[in-house]
């Protein structure tokens, strides 16, 4: 296995970990920020990470015994789906930007970090991530 194959393995892995560790942290109805994240966009995250997680998998895994189609397919899918994650998770950062005015409120802390710094690694993480994905697919890496 190549070192660039070896990299998107571990990648996933990374990815998969962010998905469910954005729903442990924001699930409950006292997540981190200054706003609170809507449900829908939380769904949003989780589920496309899901579908995005299985389908990358099955185009890894199970890429070689589909038709070139099928495979091209599933890939193009999956990558689509894992951007999806991105600009979610991406928009769920804007929960730690600064408000300000006469009725904004103060953040709100969890006792997972003390600030957004978990939630930036993650998410910029994952734009970080995709993006080799997807030079991966191009480039016919895996």
């Amino acid at each position: 296995m190549s070192t660039e194959v070896s990299i998107v393995y571990v990648l996933t892995a990374l990815a998969a970990l962010v998905v469910v560790l954005t729903r442990l942290r924001l699930g409950r109805d006292k997540g981190a920020g200054r706003v609170y994240v809507g449900r829908s966009l939380l769904n949003v995250h989780t589920g496309s990470g899901a579908l995005a997680l299985v389908a990358w998998l099955v185009f890894l895994l199970a890429g070689d015994s589909l038709s070139d189609n099928t495979e091209g397919l599933i890939g193009i899918a999956a990558l689509a789906l894992w951007w999806v994650v991105v600009v979610s998770g991406l928009l769920i950062l804007v929960r730690w930007l600064p408000s300000s005015g006469r009725h904004a409120s103060g953040g709100k802390e969890d006792t997972w970090s003390e600030g957004p710094g978990l939630s930036v690694l993650a998410h910029v993480g994952m734009l970080v991530g995709v993006c080799v994905f997807t030079w991966a697919y191009v480039t016919s890496v895996v």
